[in-house]
């Protein structure tokens, strides 16, 4: 078949075509200078939004969190979810767990998985060419992105400790440098690595290797953040001002003496929804090479519809309890304004063509058009007249400039196109759903988008 080129005449042509509009000139004109996003606002869908929801839990956590300039949006999400109980029951108004704190040991140990990665890729005899080696070696190779098991695996060997017993420190709110600096040392020291399992090295003298080079490692993110106490005391007043100490005390202590009665893990269950045919629901899955804690939980994907997700969702909240979850962030969304909608922006009327909406959910997948970018949570949803859910509170992690103070509102409608993964009490979730849990998962390969980090 012969290739498409395009001629000097095809091309004066659409000029002509393009200059013949006078619609087109006016949003050249426009577009030239603003935003195009901006333009393409819907003013009618602004004036129809109102942030007043129908079933709202009981008390939203105070302050609003700001992950700044990092990609620990699952890390906030998380810690946003179980401050909530936490805060209740200790009487409290304002309280952040260390972000900073998960953040210091999931890095530490993503590293570790990685180079382990490597180890197994080699034995595997993955070419370092192949797509899934070269994959693993991409810039995200230490990302600050993660999904809800690897939440789970830095909680339980680690525990929490409260914000103001690890502070963020530079590097916790700007991670690029850091970061770089960890890529560099750890393409290195995949090289290393492969060439001792090619010339027939002993897992003795590999685990002697990667410890040596985990030293290096941990010495690098220490100086960036800092290193985390073994024991801390937390002094707070509580709503009446009386004064209460807890501690010393050791972070895993901590959130099972003081956290987990109130928030448990354990309990909770990842639903994901993904509606490529190649992927059918009902059925567990995981991604090749996904993790951050080596010996730790595998995140396992429990595949189910969207609308059960919605459904679940909102019986969480009407219940009190707020959900973690993961969408596709950026489209459809009017960030100034925090709205997630599909008709927030008219591209049509402006380019005279639409996008982001006109591939299905499963088509965005398969093409690279959308993936899991970002976790938030869950705080409120609002039903019509015939108890259907047709809007969401979403509390965000970047500060109080967006929306309402930092809360988003989205549409059902938005959910169903956009949201992927939500995190619920096991409660709340059928029993056939549950038993998907204890399947073999079906493995999906490292690049699958159902394997991109939320950040």
């Amino acid at each position: 078949m012969a290739e498409t080129a395009l001629s000097l005449e095809n091309l004066e042509k659409f000029k002509k075509e393009f200059y013949s509009n006078d619609k087109n000139v006016l949003a050249q004109n426009v577009c030239s200078r603003v935003d195009p996003f901006d333009v393409s606002l819907s003013r009618k869908v602004l004036e129809e939004t109102q942030h007043v929801f129908s079933n709202k839990i009981e008390s939203e956590g105070k302050p609003m969190t700001n992950q700044k300039s990092s990609g620990r949006c699952w890390i906030f999400a998380a810690l946003n979810v179980i401050r909530l109980p936490f805060m209740k029951h200790h009487q409290i108004e304002d309280f952040e767990f260390s972000q900073g704190y998960l953040f210091f040991w999931d890095k530490i140990e993503r590293c570790n998985f990685f180079l382990n990665n490597i180890v197994k890729t080699a034995r595997r005899a993955e070419p370092v060419d192949g797509r899934l080696v070269s994959f693993l070696l991409s810039s995200d190779l230490v990302s600050d992105g993660g999904q809800w098991d690897m939440i789970v695996n830095v909680i339980k060997k680690y525990g929490l400790m409260p914000k103001k017993n690890f502070p963020e420190s530079f590097s916790c709110e700007s991670s690029m440098r850091m970061n770089a600096i960890l890529k560099s040392k750890l393409r290195e020291y995949a090289k290393i690595l492969r060439e001792l399992v090619c010339k027939g090295g002993s897992d003795a003298d590999v685990n002697a290797l990667i410890k040596e080079q985990m030293s290096n490692i941990y010495r690098i993110v220490a100086i960036c953040m800092g290193i985390p106490s073994e024991k801390f005391t937390w002094n707070y007043y509580d709503k009446n001002k009386v004064y209460h100490t807890v501690g010393p005390i050791t972070p895993v202590e901590f959130y099972e003496e003081h956290v987990k009665a109130h928030f448990n893990v354990d309990e909770k269950v990842c639903l994901v929804t993904d509606p490529r045919p190649t992927n059918e629901y009902g059925k567990a899955y995981t991604v090749d090479c996904l993790g951050n804690v080596v010996g730790g939980r595998n995140c396992i994907y429990n595949n189910q519809p969207v609308d059960l997700l919605l459904d679940l969702t909102s019986k969480s909240i009407s219940d009190g309890e707020a959900v973690w979850f993961g969408c596709e962030v950026s489209k459809r969304f009017a960030s100034k304004q925090g709205i997630q909608d599909c008709k927030v922006h008219d591209f049509n009327l402006v380019f005279g063509v639409d996008i982001q909406t006109t591939l299905s959910k499963a088509d965005r997948l398969y093409y690279g058009e959308s993936s899991m970018t970002h976790a938030m949570v869950f705080t409120a949803v609002n039903k019509d007249e015939n108890g259907v859910v047709n809007k969401l509170r979403v509390e965000n992690s970047w500060g109080e400039d967006r929306g309402e103070k930092g809360y988003l509102i989205m549409t059902s409608e938005w959910f169903k196109e956009f949201t992927f993964e939500v995190v619920v009490d096991k409660k709340y979730v059928p029993e056939d759903v549950l038993k998907v849990f204890q399947q073999d998962p079906i493995v999906l390969p490292a690049w699958d988008p159902m394997g991109t980090l939320a950040q």
